[in-house]
């Protein structure tokens, strides 16, 4: 399978990595349809990969003052790869996000790939709105991730970025682990699967638990201060809070494609990364 991914972010180049010789992956600006119709032609791809988004620096704030080219980049880009794949009849997977649900579901196991987003901060907002219009098209995938966590250390990495939080809020989420998630790219790249998928391990997990398994595992001298959501941006340490949720997989169950429990991939994935912090 010869896979074009289009974004050489963190995700983009830990797929391209994995897949070796069938990836290629493009960095290209992407203005128009036709620029997108170039580098299809240029690799002639089976399938792409839109790994390519606006997260913002040194978080997702930075979207709130940044709107337009956040906007360009979570809908606009999107939606252009999408009209360019529908020309040429290949098939596309769309990165999406979980962070488009806020607070409890109507389903107590959790949100489903079915439920309406009810996204709150810009950047949400606009990735959620790239997936109204995505998930109308045939020939599309879209997969869903949630706070991806890597064995590989990383500024990028959920497991840095917690053990370098002087306060960090005490909440629970689904999360995905990124070793699980490349290879159930993979397979839904294999199939062609149209629609939307919650790429997400099963079970949720609490950053007190990876907390706690960093400081088993990797640094035992690690301390932290535990906060609530509400504090985060009562102490001004975020503009607005963050999405927590916990969702449910029907739609990877419905294909047969499994990931591992996350307790067992997180316990995993943190002794693979102890090992390259020695």
């Amino acid at each position: 399978m010869k896979i074009l991914i289009i974004g050489k972010g963190f995700i983009g180049a830990r797929c391209a990595e994995v897949w070796g010789e069938e990836a290629f992956v493009s960095d290209k600006i992407i203005d128009s349809k036709q620029d997108v119709l170039d580098l299809l032609v240029e690799y002639n791809p089976d399938v792409v990969l839109n790994a390519a988004g606006v997260r913002g620096k040194p978080n997702v704030d930075w979207c709130e003052t940044n709107q337009e080219e956040t906007i360009l980049g979570n809908t606009k880009l999107p939606i252009i790869i999408a009209e360019a794949c529908q020309e040429k009849n290949i098939y596309l997977l769309h990165i999406g996000s979980g962070c488009i649900f806020y607070g409890e579901s109507p389903d107590p196991k959790g949100w489903k790939e079915s439920d309406f987003g009810n996204p709150i901060p810009v950047y949400s907002r606009s990735k959620w709105a790239a997936d109204l219009v995505l998930s109308t098209l045939p020939n599309v995938g879209i997969a869903r991730i949630r706070m991806p966590i890597d064995y590989i250390p990383s500024p990028t990495n959920m497991i840095d970025k917690l053990a370098t939080f002087p306060k960090v809020i005490d909440v629970e989420n689904s999360v995905t682990i990124v070793e699980d998630m490349i290879d159930v790219f993979y397979k839904l790249m294999e199939k062609r699967a149209e629609g939307i998928f919650h790429v997400t391990n099963p079970g949720t997990l609490k950053h007190r638990e990876i907390i706690a398994l960093y400081e088993e595992l990797v640094d035992p001298n690690h301390k932290n201060e535990w906060i609530s959501n509400d504090d985060l941006v009562a102490q001004g340490l975020a503009t607005k809070g963050r999405s927590n949720n916990f969702l449910q997989s029907e739609n990877l169950e419905k294909l047969g494609i499994k990931m591992r429990p996350i307790h067992q991939a997180m316990r995993d994935t943190m002794e693979k990364y102890a090992k390259l912090k020695k």
